[in-house]
């Protein structure tokens, strides 16, 4: 099944998205597939309390998204603007902090 395994290449994103039926519970990769945005995004999304994983996963323990709510953010103009810029946000911060600590000891 492919929720078991972590989609790697294109052609596994190709076959999750042509799937006729989404697994119930989806993981980071394929929620960010359906979502159309990186893996890496994911984290930042939680952390602005944009996504929700199912249960109160532990912080290193591997987050699942119930796939009714992925689908539904996914064709919600409104929401992937947010979603937008809260990441935009993120990544500025992140670079921020990175162009700082290069000032300082570089």
């Amino acid at each position: 099944m492919l929720a078991a395994k972590k989609i790697m290449s294109r052609s596994d994103a190709l076959e999750f998205l042509n799937c006729r039926r989404l697994p119930a519970r989806l993981n980071t990769s394929e929620a960010s597939i359906l979502l159309g945005i990186q893996e890496h995004d994911i984290s930042a999304l939680i952390a602005a309390k944009l996504l929700l994983p199912l249960g109160r996963p532990a912080a290193n323990a591997p987050k699942y998204f119930a796939a009714v709510e992925i689908v539904e953010r996914a064709s919600n103009s409104g929401w992937l603007a947010e979603a937008t810029k809260a990441l935009a946000k993120h990544w500025q911060r992140k670079n921020q902090r990175k162009q700082l600590k290069l000032t300082c000891f570089g």
